[in-house]
């Protein structure tokens, strides 16, 4: 059994790791850079090294800076949490070179699943069901206009390696095509340092639905039930709630056990995320992300289980502690992004936080690595928290986040919080009823800037 853990990563997801390894008897290592000397997850790890200035290329993103940390504490394993070097498959192929652990998917499964084109045709092969598109990476403008032309627009554009939102165009017709298609491969360029796009149906009414699938690297694995991720803001997450309101039993046990087997047949290991749009009544495939979820909380609330702990076990050699008919759903729970960001233009706001109160109470959970007095630096993404509630059905559990919504307290920095109170007021809220676009239509109306 691995005895001490790098967790490569900082924030919340650091000290969820962190919570962990401390639960299963395990040492943890935090890395920081200079702008985190004092950061709750320093504070909280077992030991802690400091691996450069406040860029994460330089600290954070520096293969040479995580692995020196392991040699220099003596750790066999890292833990990536999510972001930075998660999905890195050079970063995993260098980890294994050097006799380290990677707490996580094989470096061939990252990379298969980190271009997108490669990505939906294994899929396909594994029997997943996909949005219609192109055979692979589209060359030229031209290209794009003749398929847009073939498959009925609108359609969308997307970076073969993006993630995030970036890279991601729509062309409503063929007279948006030129400025999407180059927009695109800039994005992706920018952002990926490859600018293949390819072209996918786009659907004018989805939800976003994924699937969590864990897998022990044996040719065994399960899902966990479906998340609901449809409240997005320029693709990004913003709410996120399991199980979804508008899934059936019949569609969950289906759809899920698609997934499970797709990861059974290629020996996947520890956790993974399925993506897919779903419209009336089908499922469509769009990505796959290689590692925990910033929204893995509403799993592990509704199944009592402990991801961390499995992704931990199974890069270990042991087997999964639960079987597939041990997965009960039990009630429903909600998570909410809280980011460190002004409404209505949701541009970053680093600063000090002059107060903070958490809520409690039954069904409430609150992960975040703020305190009183804490600098948030203007270096990394602006999430600083998420509220996390369960009920015993949705209705329970939107009265709980709305309960404790009104018991969380950060003063200092504006946060995102002032969107999800209006959204308690709000009929489509409490039914369930929206799909990917409804947020920001919505954000649009109420916060006119």
């Amino acid at each position: 059994m691995i005895d001490k853990i790098v967790i490569a990563n900082r924030g919340e997801i650091a000290l969820r790791v962190i919570r962990a390894c401390r639960e299963m008897g395990i040492k943890s290592v935090a890395v920081h850079s200079t702008a985190d000397s004092d950061a709750m997850h320093v504070r909280m790890a077992d030991e802690s090294v400091c691996i450069g200035p406040p860029a994460s290329a330089e600290s954070y993103l520096s293969f040479p800076a995580i692995i020196s940390a392991c040699e220099i504490t003596g750790a066999q394993a890292i833990h990536p949490g999510y972001g930075f070097l998660s999905e890195n498959a050079k970063f995993v192929q260098i980890i294994e070179d050097h006799g380290l652990t990677f707490i996580g998917p094989s470096a061939e499964h990252i990379r298969v699943m980190g271009d997108k084109i490669t990505a939906k045709d294994t899929m396909k092969k594994l029997g997943v069901p996909c949005v219609p598109g192109s055979d692979g990476g589209v060359p030229t403008v031209a290209d794009a206009k003749r398929i847009g032309a073939e498959m009925g627009y609108p359609v969308i554009i997307k970076a073969t390696a993006g993630g995030g939102g970036r890279g991601m165009k729509v062309a409503a017709t063929a007279a948006d095509m030129d400025r999407a298609f180059m927009t695109a491969r800039a994005e992706g360029k920018a952002a990926f340092g490859n600018d293949e796009v390819y072209i996918e149906k786009y659907l004018t009414t989805p939800r976003h639905i994924e699937i969590q699938v864990f897998g022990d690297g044996k040719g065994h694995a399960v899902h966990l039930g479906e998340r609901d991720c449809s409240l997005q803001r320029r693709h990004q997450k913003v709410w996120e709630e399991a199980p979804s309101p508008v899934i059936t039993q019949e569609e969950r046990e289906r759809i899920g056990k698609t997934c499970s087997d797709a990861v059974s047949k290629i020996d996947y290991i520890g956790a993974g995320t399925i993506e897919f749009l779903y419209e009336n009544g089908e499922f469509y495939f769009i990505e796959m992300n290689t590692r925990l979820q910033v929204e893995h909380p509403v799993t592990e609330a509704i199944f009592d289980v402990d991801l961390v702990r499995e992704q931990i076990r199974v890069a270990s050699g042991l087997h999964l502690s639960f079987k597939q008919e041990n997965l009960k759903i039990n009630g429903h729970s909600i998570e909410v992004r809280i980011n460190a960001e002004k409404i209505p233009n949701f541009s970053p706001c680093p600063g000090t936080i002059t107060a903070y109160h958490t809520p409690g109470g039954l069904g409430v959970r609150v992960d975040s690595a703020l305190y009183a007095g804490y600098k948030i630096p203007p270096y990394y993404d602006s999430l600083i928290g998420k509220l996390i509630v369960h009920g015993r059905d949705r209705k329970e559990a939107i009265a709980r986040l709305q309960r404790a919504l009104g018991e969380l307290i950060i003063d200092g920095v504006d946060t995102t919080l002032p969107l999800f109170d209006a959204l308690m007021g709000t009929d489509d809220i409490h039914t369930g009823s929206y799909n990917i676009h409804w947020l920001e239509d919505w954000i649009e109306k109420k916060f006119p800037e």
